[in-house]
């Protein structure tokens, strides 16, 4: 039987090969043998039936045609039951002469010692059908040569025994044989083409199958909400960034579900709608508001999906962006471009900037009037704030380089916090403002001295700044909140954060004051990102000898050092 071409997809080749030679995997060759082999089992039943009915009719029958006919439908139940279906040999090999051999060999038997008028010459079919549709063309058209040459012997035989016309019995013959040749050819076409069809189907039932694994992998993943909804508002299918979008807290349930089933999903249900009306693409910026909680603000771009004929039914597929994260990545490019062109114009302001103070410093030398040293005070006062502005700037580049593989950083986190404190209180004139509590020795922590130093000073500034300088208002404390952490905290009785100031709290040159640079805290989760640690924000209670008071806390959670090997 000849083969069908490769099937390809856009994946490459499908199993190539291993389908046509494995009858096994071949799901129409497997239900056509296994028909074949019930049909011999039926003919065999009928035959026995045929010969135990001639005797109770009391027609003579040889009782070898009886034991011929129950050996045969035994043979052929014991294919039927024990046999595998394999690819027939391209001639006529053991598989031939077991099944269409016993075939073609019983009923000649049975044609040519028959006593009666039965004509067993239909029964041929069988075994030409066999041949023709399990195997080779060569098979199909020798197996139909070989039941006419018989067809022939038995015309010549009867001619001999019988008087009449001995044309028309080779003619009846002839014909049956053209028949068969006719029969066979066409089964063997017939065949050949639902073989080729099975394969291609189930090469492109595969192709199909991974290209839906695939499709669905990649929507299930995708950042961007998607819905698939229906002209009555059913949603068919959603991925999970769209059920996060459309839930409250939690993810909206599973498809299928109604739009206008909850009154937050009403914009986006009268989207849907518009776009099966107006029967066109739809870009709208829609609110997601539950009642009681907060409000998600979403771009949604809607496309209609083409049907090709009258019975497919259109589809709105629905593509939901959060307009907080795409305007996040937005400010995130400007931000980074701004601080290239920051770091870039800071080392150009900075040697202009030296000569300044150094010339403000010689004529300071030269000044004896109070009016013109205040002047100089101020020059110098602000030539120190510009310069600090443009070590903030320079020290966002140098937060982001990599750290030196060769010099792991480790620490001792109660000792390098204590010590820090004590200088930074000494040289800001609080140290009756500040509190200790260092709970977390004697864990070494993976972090840098020096940028421990900047990091902790920086949120000692900010603390200071918005506390209300009574005792223990201003607090630091360390403790291990869980098996290789430890968590460093600097709290202050502070008023509470906007929350238009908490959400870029840690983003560069964002600041509620307009003397800062707003680079510290945005250089703080640098560094820290820089060894795997973790800073954050929140709004705590704190107790003391007077009550409870809130305050902020800046917190930051260390990874322990790895020990030295």
């Amino acid at each position: 039987m000849s083969r069908p071409p490769e099937a390809a997809s856009w994946f490459g080749p499908l199993e190539p090969e291993r389908i046509a030679k494995s009858v096994q995997q071949n799901l129409a060759i497997v239900r056509l043998w296994r028909g074949f082999m019930t049909a011999r089992v039926t003919v065999g039943v009928l035959l026995l039936l045929l010969q135990v009915s001639m005797v109770g009719l009391g027609q003579p029958v040889h009782k070898w045609l009886m034991a011929l006919s129950a050996a045969y439908l035994a043979v052929t139940l014991a294919v039927r039951i024990y046999a595998r279906p394999r690819w027939p040999g391209q001639n006529f090999d053991p598989q031939w002469v077991f099944t269409i051999g016993v075939d073609v060999l019983v009923f000649t038997a049975l044609q040519f010692s028959q006593v009666s008028a039965i004509n067993y010459t239909p029964l041929y079919a069988l075994p030409v059908l066999l041949a023709s549709v399990l195997g080779s063309v060569l098979l199909a058209l020798g197996t139909a040569a070989g039941v006419t040459l018989i067809l022939l012997m038995d015309a010549w035989r009867t001619s001999l025994q019988a008087t009449g016309d001995m044309a028309s019995h080779f003619l009846q013959a002839g014909l049956a044989g053209i028949g068969l040749f006719i029969v066979a050819y066409l089964t063997h076409q017939l065949a050949t083409r639902l073989v080729r069809e099975e394969l291609r189907a189930r090469r492109s039932g595969l192709a199909v199958r991974i290209q839906t694994h695939v499709n669905e992998l990649v929507i299930e993943s995708l950042t961007d909400g998607v819905l698939v909804a229906d002209a009555r508002g059913v949603v068919r299918a959603a991925n999970p960034a769209a059920r996060g979008l459309l839930g409250a807290g939690t993810p909206a349930p599973m498809a299928p579900f109604v739009l206008d089933s909850k009154p937050a999903w009403r914009a986006v249900a009268e989207l849907a709608r518009l776009t099966f009306r107006q029967r066109g693409d739809q870009i709208a910026d829609l609110v997601i508001e539950h009642a009681g909680l907060y409000a998600c603000q979403v771009r949604a771009r809607t496309r209609l999906t083409a049907t090709h004929d009258d019975e497919a039914e259109s589809l709105c597929v629905m593509f939901l962006q959060d307009l907080r994260e795409m305007e996040a990545r937005l400010r995130t490019e400007k931000l980074a471009a701004m601080g290239r062109m920051s770091a870039a114009v800071a080392h150009e302001i900075r040697n202009p900037l030296a000569a300044i103070t150094q010339a403000n410093a010689l004529l300071n030398e030269d000044l004896t009037e109070p009016a013109q040293r205040r002047l100089g005070l101020m020059v110098a006062q602000n030539a120190q704030r510009l310069s600090r502005i443009v070590e903030d700037v320079l020290d966002v580049s140098r937060a982001q380089q990599k750290s030196d593989p060769s010099r792991p950083a480790s620490l001792n986190l109660d000792a390098a916090v204590q010590d820090i404190c004590m200088d930074w209180a000494r040289h800001a004139s609080s140290g009756r403002t500040i509190g200790l509590a260092l709970q977390a020795a004697p864990m070494q922590v993976a972090f840098d001295a020096d940028h421990l130093r900047r990091v902790l000073v920086n949120l000692l500034d900010n603390a200071f700044r918005y506390a209300s300088h009574v005792p223990e208002s201003l607090q630091v404390s360390t403790h291990s909140p869980a098996p290789g952490q430890a968590r460093l905290e600097v709290w202050s009785d502070g008023a509470p954060l906007e929350p238009s100031v908490e959400r870029h709290l840690f983003e560069p040159f964002f600041s509620s004051e307009s003397r800062s640079s707003g680079l510290g805290l945005y250089i703080c989760r640098e560094l820290c990102e820089r060894h795997g640690a973790l800073i954050g924000y929140e709004r705590t209670r704190r107790g003391d000898g007077g009550g409870e008071r809130e305050g902020n806390a800046f917190f930051v959670v260390f990874r322990s050092a790895k020990p030295p090997i």
